[in-house]
């Protein structure tokens, strides 16, 4: 019964997400519904203490994050510089490419440590014009998206940035290089596959004469650059490359720069607030990095831009309050679900039944992170349960740790990016699309994630590959 109400949970949450139905309201819903069948007199409190105040804090981290990356999408769409860009490309790679083209960016950026978040709004103008000089159906962009930012760059790639490649390095004492050929093969099996599948996508809707709009009415829809004169494309790119390159220029040197821990103080503060520099490390590095591309494309198009860069940028904030509404939604029933009886009782049956430490690993990481909806949420919560089972396990079987890790990564990108996961919702938001137009393209890359790893764990037992 417990474990029911906890899958009933997930099941209504992605119906709703699915069926267009907005998660800000359905989210709190579903997850107090679950509290009212244990403890009704804890439905007020669990909604204040711990739906709202996760997702109050994942406001308050994340929302300068996705205003600016909303910011810098939307600046690169009015100065021209995504159309420019992707007119070089397309004469380039032609409308073969295009898709590819697409991850590539997607990628670059999420492996410089750029948010999922924000490579959607920073890709997002990029792909549109790519699509639309390839006549290719808009449904198929954020799976394009989505391929890029958020499947082999952030968790496979050894050195990724990104949360997913960095939590298990506190539990297994390894680094973010941890098994480099194991995540490589795995980033080069789904980008292959992924692919196959996109551009078998391409070649059906061209062959069915499909539109770029579908037959659809277009929402949030970049406006077409009317001018005639394009920026050079190297400029055009430039912003990219400064947001890549600076985020890792921020990201190495920040701890240096403020010390371990900083002191805030004013005469006006009780006391001073110790703010550990670690722990917003990448948060400080990618708003700054994100800051100098906004200012890099406002240098190099001031002109073009600042005539509609006002009633541009209050577009773009819209767009990011309610892309971190959702989210953060999705945040706070992920707080609730992960302490009820069940989600416990879940857990800790994963905890137990698998005697394999890696399949084990692979198994508990994706059921947790699809359930909460979070690839470093269920991370967080798996390795937390069972990371010292995993790691006497694997001392036993003569695992190296390093392997341990790269499949906890791994696992991470698979199931979490169902429905309901709060970055899928937020790439919709972002690109004006609903579940039922364009998920089906994202829920077949993520069969593919999930699948892999578990080829991977059976890669590494016949060839000992690390």
């Amino acid at each position: 019964m417990d474990i029911l109400v906890v899958v009933l949970c997930l099941f209504a949450l992605i119906f709703v997400a699915y069926r267009g139905f907005s998660v800000i309201i359905f989210a709190p819903i579903i997850a107090l519904a679950a509290v009212l069948v244990y403890q009704p007199v804890s439905t007020l409190p669990a909604y204040t203490h711990l739906f709202m105040d996760k997702a109050s804090l994942f406001f308050k981290m994340y929302f300068p994050i996705f205003m600016l990356g909303a910011i810098f999408g939307k600046v690169i769409e009015l100065s021209g510089f995504a159309k420019s860009l992707c007119a070089a490309l397309f004469k380039l790679v032609g409308q073969k490419g295009v898709v590819v083209v697409i991850t590539a960016i997607g990628a670059i950026l999420a492996y410089g440590g750029v948010s999922a978040f924000v490579v959607v709004f920073a890709v997002y103008p990029f792909a549109v014009e790519l699509f639309r000089l390839g006549d290719i159906p808009k449904r198929l962009i954020p799976g394009a998206i989505w391929l890029g930012g958020s499947t082999f760059a952030p968790d496979s790639l050894p050195g990724s940035p990104q949360l997913q490649n960095i939590i298990p390095t506190f539990f297994f004492k390894t680094t973010a290089y941890s098994a480099p050929v194991l995540g490589i093969i795995d980033a080069l099996i789904v980008v292959t596959l992924s692919l196959a599948f996109l551009d078998w996508q391409r070649r059906k809707a061209q062959a069915a004469h499909e539109p770029y709009d579908s037959g659809w009415e277009l929402v949030n829809e970049p406006e077409p650059f009317q001018d005639t004169n394009l920026p050079n494309p190297w400029i055009a790119l430039l912003p990219m490359v400064v947001v890549w390159v600076l985020n890792y220029v921020f990201t190495s040197n920040m701890v240096g720069l403020f010390g371990e821990h900083f002191m805030l103080s004013f005469p006006g503060l009780k006391a001073p607030i110790d703010i550990d520099v670690q722990g917003v490390t990448a948060l400080w590095a990618v708003e700054l990095a994100v800051l100098a591309g906004i200012l890099t494309v406002l240098a190099c198009a001031w002109k073009t831009v600042a005539p509609r860069f006002m009633q541009g940028s209050k577009l773009a904030v819209s767009g990011a309050l309610l892309a971190i509404t959702n989210t953060a939604s999705e945040f706070g029933y992920g707080s609730i679900i992960a302490v009820l009886p069940g989600f416990l009782l879940l857990s800790g049956t994963l905890k137990t039944a698998i005697p394999d430490p890696l399949l084990s690993e692979a198994i508990s990481v994706q059921t947790l992170a699809g359930i909460v909806g979070s690839a470093s949420g269920g991370l967080s919560i798996a390795l937390g349960a069972m990371s010292d089972v995993y790691i006497q396990a694997a001392h036993a079987a003569g695992i190296p740790l390093e392997v341990v890790h790269r499949i906890a990564s791994m696992a991470a990108g698979g199931m979490d990016s169902l429905p309901h996961n709060g970055a899928v919702i937020t790439m919709l938001a972002v690109t004006g699309l609903t579940h039922k137009q364009s998920y089906s393209s994202v829920f077949v890359i993520t069969i593919i994630k999930t699948i892999t790893v578990f080829v991977m764990v059976g890669i590494y037992y016949m060839f000992g590959i690390v």
